[in-house]
C-alpha cells in the first residue's frame, strides 16, 4: 500500500490562500519550474508515484472540476456533503464520496494500490490528522508572506502531532519539505 500525502503549496507564513481566496502567490514558483531543475525533478518524482487524489468539494468547485480530468491524470475523490446535480463529465474519472474523507481514504487506497494517494486539501489535511490517516505532509513552501488568508493547518485537534526530519529540496523560489508522521508513539498519532 503507497502513502497518504498531503500535498500544498504554502507561503512562509503558513496560508495556503491570501485573504481573498486567491492563490496565484503560492503557485508562482510552478511558472519558474523549468528554471529548477531541483523542482522540476522532485514534482516529476511525487507526480509519478501518485495513484489517486482526494480533494474537498470547494476546492473541486473552485478548479470547476478541473473540466473532468485532474493534472495529475489519476483518479479523483471528492469529499463531499451533495455530489454536483450538474456534473457534465459523468465518465471522468471521480468519484463523490459522501460518507466521509475515512471512506474516502479507503477507496482511493484502494484503487491506488501500491502507489501514494494524494491529498489536496487544507481541511481534508486537518480531517486525516485528526483521523491518524496520514503518512506524510509535502509542503512546497514559497517565499512570500501573505499575512493573512487561508491555514494549512488550522483547527487540528489532534496536536501535537510529532514529524520527523524533512527531506528538503531548493527550488527557485521555493523549498520543497517532506516529512513524514513519527509513528515512534512520542506524541503523535
Amino acid at each position: 500500500m503507497g502513502n497518504l500525502i498531503a500535498n500544498m503549496s504554502m507561503s512562509l507564513d503558513g496560508f495556503v490562500e491570501d485573504r481573498a481566496g486567491g492563490v496565484d502567490d503560492v503557485f508562482a514558483w510552478m511558472a519558474a519550474i523549468s528554471e529548477s531543475s531541483a523542482s522540476a525533478e522532485y514534482q516529476r518524482t511525487a507526480r509519478a508515484g501518485v495513484g489517486a487524489l482526494i480533494a474537498g468539494r470547494r476546492l473541486f468547485d473552485l478548479a470547476q472540476g478541473w473540466g473532468g480530468r485532474h493534472p495529475l491524470d489519476v483518479p479523483v475523490f471528492v469529499v463531499t456533503h451533495r455530489p454536483p446535480d450538474d456534473w457534465a463529465h459523468p465518465d471522468a474519472p471521480f468519484t463523490f464520496v459522501t460518507d466521509g474523507v475515512a471512506s474516502a481514504v479507503e477507496q482511493a487506497r484502494a484503487l491506488a494500490g501500491d502507489r501514494d494517494v494524494a491529498v489536496a486539501s487544507p481541511d481534508i489535511t486537518r480531517q486525516c490528522l485528526d483521523l491518524g490517516l496520514l503518512d506524510a505532509i509535502a509542503v512546497d513552501l514559497v517565499a512570500v508572506l501573505l499575512g493573512g488568508g487561508k491555514p494549512f493547518f488550522a483547527g487540528l485537534a489532534s496536536a501535537p502531532i510529532k514529524l520527523t526530519d524533512p527531506v528538503v529540496v531548493e527550488g527557485a523560489g521555493v523549498t520543497h519539505l517532506l516529512y513524514r508522521l513519527d509513528r515512534s508513539g512520542q506524541g503523535s498519532r
